[in-house]
């Protein structure tokens, strides 16, 4: 469903009432959560958005989003988990798993087949036709899909595990993933059964070993516009498949036994001591709380992985930084209403002189290096010139006709050559060019016509540069340049003042420079602290804006500037940002 790019036509911030309707629904929907994780789940006073979107298909869905991550989506009044929350309560659902190179095939919309099943030593699980399902990979508990079963678990077995199997409708990588902080699956073992349970499943593993015997494909059926089925072959069979699971996780980090709200209070901590031993200097006190954490201790953070406090123990970093100032090791005090600072720092504390930084390590990385996203690039873009009916006998000589793209040294080079190969260079100053009946009417105004006998080189190159109309040419690393016509809109940071007296920042034009909107506003929501959200441009067509809570123009200008390698493109289209108040 999600497998191809979705439009947004709403997004706003849920009403009480909705809130409160939301946590009945997931209640009824998922009987097996508790009251206290539907309450965390659908938080009572923390940020949480409708979207509503059209998938590529032009099937209606409602998304609701907390955090900046997709946690569920309602599709013709059904609920259903994303993956995001999967990770959180991973048996929400009944699981099925299948083979890691199986994944690829579900992110391009395919269904799963029942060949591709793998057949755990307890057996599958008990569904029935239509149940909500869970879909994992071999090592790894943590759900990578969710789809609904094509059939019951007791026909799945009659059938000799043949035809399909799941109606996939989300996936780990789906566009509806990547509308969130994009992070990866957690690794969590799987559920472990003790020797005698293994001894007394070991036959039916064999039984259905045989059963499988010859299988030598794992058959899925996708999604394609034309409805036909396609093929995923494996090379080795399912009983070729190597005994050792560890390579089937995405992630097999052995400090992911610990929990998530675990693992981030350690990586809070890590860069909070990093920040003050190596970046901290005792003459950048006082220091905004908001400064330290944007600008010092999220650049500590190590490659792969996404510092989030929310996600922590301590919820917000007024909490966390005062627990670090009950231990002594800064001090904090509020400068300003409303406004905290750290005002001193103890850089003899034992966590700090102890605090080894730690070294860059594949292992402790939480997303696998194949899979981990390419660093941004800026494009190159070249302004160019189109030409236009009116000076196409100017431009016919050299080749060009009406509609043809050409550089301005390329316009340059034509002007120079058709003067010269028609004589229009003054005799007696080489600076001035005499215009034939083509030049004057192509540069000339009417009221010039017969005024205007000669121009000076750069005025008749000016006036001919002038006339043409403005394009532009963009090439992104990798791919095939792309022409328009026009000129190329500056990207449009606006701070905006509501009626609630509260200030907004709204970018705009992120796609023309290969941005994804939604991966500025994760980034940003990390770095600022503050909600985002991804909404319609008004007056552009299939465009979409990033508005921040607060003031983030300084922060824009760190992610566009420095972290997305900016600078490069500051000869072309300047970022552009004024007032609106």
């Amino acid at each position: 469903m999600f497998a191809k790019a979705f439009r947004v036509k709403s997004n706003t911030a849920i009403k009480g009432s909705d809130r409160r309707k939301l946590r009945a629904d997931v209640t009824t929907a998922f009987p097996t959560l508790g009251t206290d994780q539907v309450s965390e789940l659908v938080p009572g006073k923390e940020e949480l958005n409708i979207v509503k979107l059209y998938a590529y298909k032009g099937d209606a869905v409602t998304v609701y989003v907390s955090g900046g991550n997709p946690i569920l989506f309602e599709l013709e009044k059904n609920l259903y988990p994303t993956v995001y929350t999967l990770w959180s309560y991973p048996d929400l659902l009944p699981t099925f798993t299948t083979w890691p190179l199986v994944l690829e095939k579900l992110v391009g919309g395919a269904d799963l087949m029942l060949p591709g099943l793998v057949m755990p030593p307890a057996g599958l699980p008990q569904v029935q036709k239509g149940d909500l399902c869970a879909i994992s990979l071999v090592g790894n508990r943590a759900p990578v899909a969710i789809g609904v079963a094509a059939m019951s678990t007791a026909e799945m077995l009659t059938s000799g595990l043949k035809g399909r199997g799941f109606s996939v409708l989300h996936t780990y990588q789906d566009h509806l993933w990547r509308s969130g902080n994009k992070s990866s699956p957690p690794s969590i073992a799987p559920l472990a059964l003790d020797s005698a349970d293994l001894s007394e499943e070991k036959g039916s593993v064999q039984v259905d070993s045989t059963l499988q015997g010859d299988m030598r494909h794992m058959i899925l059926e996708g999604e394609e516009e034309n409805g036909e089925a396609h093929q995923a072959c494996e090379e080795k069979s399912l009983s070729e498949a190597p005994e050792d699971t560890s390579t089937g996780g995405l992630n097999q980090d052995s400090t992911d036994s610990k929990t998530l709200q675990e693992q981030m209070d350690e990586l809070l901590q890590q860069c909070f001591l990093h920040a003050l031993k190596c970046r901290v200097k005792k003459a950048d006190l006082p220091l905004l709380t908001s400064t330290f954490l944007g600008c010092h201790m999220f650049s500590c953070c190590p490659e792969g992985r996404q510092l989030d406090i929310k996600k922590s123990s301590y919820k917000k970093l007024s909490k966390f930084l005062q627990q670090m100032q009950q231990e002594q090791i800064i001090q904090v005090k509020e400068l300003s209403k409303g406004v905290e600072s750290i005002v001193a720092v103890d850089w003899k504390h034992p966590r700090i002189t102890s605090f080894v930084i730690p070294e860059p390590s594949p292992t402790s990385q939480t997303i696998q290096e194949g899979s981990r996203e390419q660093p941004y690039h800026p494009p190159d873009i070249k302004p160019l010139y189109c030409v236009p009916a009116s000076m196409t006998l100017l431009f016919q000589e050299s080749g060009h006709k009406k509609g043809s793209f050409l550089e301005g040294s390329e316009v340059r080079m034509i002007i120079i050559n058709y003067a010269k190969k028609n004589d229009l260079v003054d005799a007696d100053n080489k600076n001035l060019v005499k215009l034939d009946p083509i030049l004057c009417d192509c540069i000339l105004e009417k009221n010039e016509q017969h005024t205007v006998m000669k121009l000076p080189w750069d005025s008749l190159l000016t006036r001919c540069l002038e006339k043409l109309q403005p394009a532009y040419q963009v090439t992104f690393p990798g791919q095939e340049p792309i022409v328009k016509k026009g000129k190329i809109c500056p990207i449009d940071i606006t701070l905006a003042q509501r009626a609630s007296n509260k200030k907004v920042t709204v970018v705009r034009n992120l796609e023309a420079y290969g941005l994804d909107p939604y991966s500025v506003a994760a980034i940003l929501q990390q770095r600022c602290q503050a909600s985002t959200t991804v909404t319609s441009a008004p007056g552009a067509k299939d465009s979409l804006q990033v508005q921040i809570q607060g003031n983030q123009v300084h922060h824009l200008g760190w992610l566009l500037l420095a972290t997305m390698g900016w600078h490069l493109l500051l000869k072309g289209p300047a970022c552009h940002a004024h007032d609106d108040h």
